[in-house]
């Protein structure tokens, strides 16, 4: 029995064993992004940090002692200059793709002009896109590899407020489903992680009763650490996760099954 039980754990240690791999973190200079980073380079990948912030993509690459790249991906000719760099560094080494990029801007539907609209969908959707498209055919010619994408709860269900941000983000959900379905013949994953709220820098401005108010409406009574996204990301794109594709997996402390949550953020 005992020898089985080592079996076992000698397993699952391998599958996260991530040394030798490259690993492209696209929105890597803070929050989920950074945390991403460290927890790749703590299973030994080697990672190309991206951040559309010069001061934060270098601080995040000094950290995990890898490289940086300054980038719009939400244009094609910035996300092919990232992948060209990472076939530069990483050659056929080159294993997992993770795309942090994200942000929401809430407000009644009734305001949303056509330059908010296109904005959200290129901040929540179009760099996916392009990182799919780009990333996942290098990633095929190289004999496959892994794809992880940042969903939400805003995508699983009608939230007050985020018309445009929760259809983006359930269009990336789909985005993930369509993808995975086409490259999973050449050995391409494609998942995605559904985070609920998250303490990262840009949301913790929201101060302390902001966030006592929402975690006294989680079951775990508490809301995700950037490091706790980080985790199921890595997850996804390590040998853990072998027989996923298509999969958006909730992360969100069971938030988008509380119904109290209906009109919070309106």
């Amino acid at each position: 029995m005992e020898d089985i039980r080592i079996a076992c754990a000698d397993d699952i240690l391998k599958s996260l064993d991530m040394r030798g791999r490259g690993c492209v973190v696209i929105g890597a200079g803070q929050g989920i992004g950074a945390a991403t980073c460290r927890a790749l380079r703590g299973l030994g990948a080697r990672v190309l940090c991206v951040d559309n912030d010069r001061g934060r993509a270098e601080a995040i690459a000094h950290d995990v002692a890898s490289e940086a790249v300054v980038a719009d991906v939400t244009k094609r000719v910035e996300v092919e200059r990232v992948f060209a760099r990472a076939h530069d560094l990483f050659g056929a080494d080159l294993h997992g793709v993770v795309d942090i990029v994200g942000m929401a801007k809430n407000g009644p539907f009734e305001q949303i002009d056509d330059a908010a609209w296109d904005w959200q969908f290129d901040i929540v959707l179009r760099h996916a896109y392009l990182a799919m498209q780009i990333g996942g055919e290098m990633l095929a010619r190289r004999g496959g590899g892994a794809m992880a994408f940042i969903g939400s709860f805003a995508g699983l269900q009608s939230i007050a407020g985020q018309v445009a941000y929760g259809t983006a983000k359930a269009a990336l959900h789909h985005l993930v489903e369509c993808a995975a379905h086409e490259f999973g013949p050449r050995n391409v994953r494609i998942n995605a992680v559904a985070p609920g709220f998250v303490k990262t820098p840009r949301l913790m401005r929201f101060g302390e009763e902001f966030w006592k108010d929402v975690e006294g409406r989680l079951p775990l009574r508490r809301a995700a650490e950037p490091e706790d996204i980080a985790k199921t990301l890595v997850f996804l794109v390590s040998d853990m996760s072998t027989c996923m594709t298509g999969a958006v997996i909730p992360c969100d402390g069971a938030i988008a099954q509380v119904a109290a949550v209906r009109g919070f953020l309106g």
